[in-house]
């Protein structure tokens, strides 16, 4: 052994390191665990090769890095306590393993033995700990430390700075990260892919695809062009959004960069495919994933169980699942909840029980989901009986029910009038510990005004706002409809009043706290109390708070104003409807298709065939996906021969397969 640790202070003398290296990890793999031969042997050569010490460094740096964090750690302490003094390049190399086993407590102890030996950290040092502290859940001693890196005269490379961009991206404070990128700019430092990438996932996971859309261009600019991650972390993001056309678009553009999608991003397609009910486009996907060499995990076939579930084809989401399970996949409880409740679609109750209790002989034991399906079908289906013996079965077995089961079984008690036991079944929820939410309030709500008891809708409306809920349009609806079959009709017009206009009105209605909700809701509440007047027919009440709401400067949503096309359309007012429409336009917005294919069919009734023939080369033009090619010719095609019920028929079905854009 002499001989070759010889060799190898004689190859660190003349910086012939790979060599070394190879040696000494012959030597260590052939070492006996609890030895340190090569230490001692290169210790006895150390004075026949110019007291060379970087061999040490190299033993040191060879365990850490082939697993052996903890010899490399005794090898230190022989090292020091014989008298050499290894550098920062060992100890960097025993934080890294360290961190990368897992055991940060002892990298956090090196790092305080660094410190106490004085010995000097480099930028690795600062990058190995910054890391490692944020990828263990130690984020708040990583940005310490980060800050202590920059008092210290050590300054970060762009390594650090993704570190941190990455940690903020993924923390949801994405404008930290923003700023730390706009810092690096101040300091000539480049972003590379990495960054660009970190900051994208972070604006996907927060949905704002625009955002994402502008740093594309900027790390274009940057002669950066997108990679696997890239590409798969948008996909996932505009899956997510819903916005199926720009996901395929990117699937398309990614395999013709020569990429791969890898296995999320095809479960992500496979699922946005499933929601628009396109099961074949879902199932290509699928078979496209194996013959790239993916293999399906256990949310894809998930997925696509609960896809043909949901389109009828139970018996073809057994054969997936006995797919699955012949893969090695063990059973999946998630798709065998997608089973139950595609046999609870169908109304086939008795074989979504059999499933339940063939499930403990397949290893899974069913939980809230599967019970909370099956109560849910029963009452949809009105067997309020068989609802509650189901609940007492599942509470028997541990199961508390979750605010869906206990909504469901409300919403059917109320159906059938049985308004105290709604009454009895919300205040056991309650004190359940669960919250109920609009949907439940507005039940209940609505049992009580049918049942003419319209002091208890009121009272529960004022619950509702002390819990901080807003009602929306149709709880609204059905107070002004309780209160006008009760002959109360001024105060049924005052309640509307107030919900359109911010004046005070008499102390006779108590409705006060509205007042401060109406004007003060964010805009997803303005939003969705214009569509629900639209949805009732209120049109002059949509526009009403559709103009208040530029009046006092809240510049209008894409979606609001897709809302309210949809709505004038609805309503015949096609002209003001085409003004909205290059309104939106002109403000950058993308329309979307359900309102556009609503204005195509307005102006052809009215005769407007040239506004008409205008909107459906812009809605062609839009669309980016090569699979989109064949349905263009349709349209185009009906459309000279003017049978436009074949242009709407080609155009819904282009909105389904996501052919055309729906959003930014």
């Amino acid at each position: 052994m002499d001989c070759k640790t010889l060799l190898i202070h004689t190859l660190c003398r003349s910086r012939q390191y790979k060599q070394a290296e190879q040696i000494m990890r012959v030597l260590i793999t052939a070492e006996d665990d609890s030895r340190f031969d090569v230490f001692e042997s290169l210790k006895s050569t150390y004075s026949m090769c110019a007291h060379i010490s970087a061999a040490f460094d190299m033993l040191i740096k060879s365990y850490a890095c082939c697993g052996m964090a903890w010899k490399a750690i005794s090898v230190l302490n022989l090292a020091e306590s014989s008298g050499f003094m290894p550098g920062p390049l060992s100890y960097n190399h025993i934080l890294d393993a360290l961190f990368k086993s897992g055991n940060s407590f002892m990298a956090e102890k090196i790092y305080n033995d660094m410190i106490r030996k004085s010995v000097s950290l480099n930028v690795f040092s600062y990058n190995i700990l910054i890391k490692g502290l944020y990828l263990s859940g130690k984020l708040d001693k990583a940005l310490d430390l980060f800050k202590q890196m920059r008092a210290n005269g050590c300054e970060p490379t762009v390594v650090t700075f993704n570190t941190i961009i990455d940690a903020y991206c993924k923390i949801g404070e994405i404008h930290k990260a923003c700023d730390l990128l706009e810092f690096m700019l101040t300091r000539d430092l480049r972003p590379n892919l990495v960054t660009y990438n970190a900051l994208i996932n972070g604006f996907c996971r927060e949905g704002r695809m625009g955002d994402v859309g502008r740093l594309l261009d900027d790390m274009r600019k940057c002669g950066l062009a997108p990679d696997g991650i890239t590409y798969n972390t948008l996909i996932n993001g505009y899956c997510r959004q819903g916005n199926t056309h720009q996901a395929l678009f990117l699937h398309v553009e990614m395999v013709q960069s020569g990429l791969s999608p890898n296995v999320v991003t095809y479960t992500a397609l496979i699922n946005n495919m499933c929601k628009k009910g396109n099961l074949k486009k879902a199932i290509d996907f699928f078979h496209e994933m194996n013959e790239r060499g993916l293999q399906p995990n256990e949310m894809t076939y998930a997925t696509l169980v609960d896809g043909c579930c949901r389109r009828g084809y139970v018996e073809d989401a057994y054969v997936l699942l006995k797919e699955m399970e012949g893969s090695g996949f063990p059973p999946s409880l998630v798709a065998y909840n997608c089973l139950i409740n595609g046999l609870c679609l169908q109304g086939r109750m008795d074989d979504a029980l059999h499933i339940v209790e063939d499930m403990p002989d397949k290893g899974l034991r069913p939980d809230v989901v599967t019970y909370g399906t099956i109560i849910g079908s029963y009452c949809k289906n009105g067997q309020l009986e068989q609802a509650f013996s189901l609940l007492k079965v599942a509470m028997a077995k541990g199961f508390m029910p979750d605010l869906i089961t206990y909504s469901a079984l409300i919403q059917c008690l109320c159906e059938q009038l049985k308004i105290k036991e709604a009454d009895d079944l919300f205040e056991k929820m309650q004190s359940a510990g669960l919250c109920p939410d609009n949907i439940t309030f507005t039940m209940l709500i609505d049992g009580h005004c049918k049942e003419g008891n319209v002091m208890r809708a009121l009272q529960l409306h004022e619950e509702m706002l002390q819990k901080g809920l807003l009602p929306d349009v149709v709880t609204y609806s059905i107070l002004i409809n309780g209160l006008n079959r009760q002959a109360r009709t001024k105060e049924a017009k005052r309640l509307l009043f107030k919900v359109l206009h911010d004046v005070p009105v008499t102390n006779e209605v108590t409705y006060d706290a509205l007042i401060d909700h109406c004007l003060q809701i964010d805009m997803q509440g303005i939003v969705a109390l214009i569509k629900g007047f639209c949805l009732k027919g209120l049109i002059k009440e949509a526009e009403s708070l559709f103009e208040r709401m530029v009046k006092k400067n809240w510049q209008p949503t894409e979606t609001a104003y897709n809302v309210l096309i949809h709505g004038h359309c609805r309503a015949g007012n096609i002209v003001k409807a085409l003004d909205l429409y290059k309104e939106l336009n002109s403000a950058g917005f993308v329309p979307n298709i359900r309102s556009m294919i609503a204005l195509i069919i307005g102006l052809h009734n009215q005769g407007m065939s040239k506004d008409c023939g205008s909107l459906i080369e812009d809605l062609l033009r839009s669309s980016l996906v090569p699979e989109a090619e064949i349905s263009k010719v349709l349209v185009e095609m009906n459309h000279k021969e003017g049978d436009m019920h074949a242009v709407v028929d080609v155009l819904m079905q282009m909105m389904n397969d996501g052919l055309v854009p729906t959003s930014k």
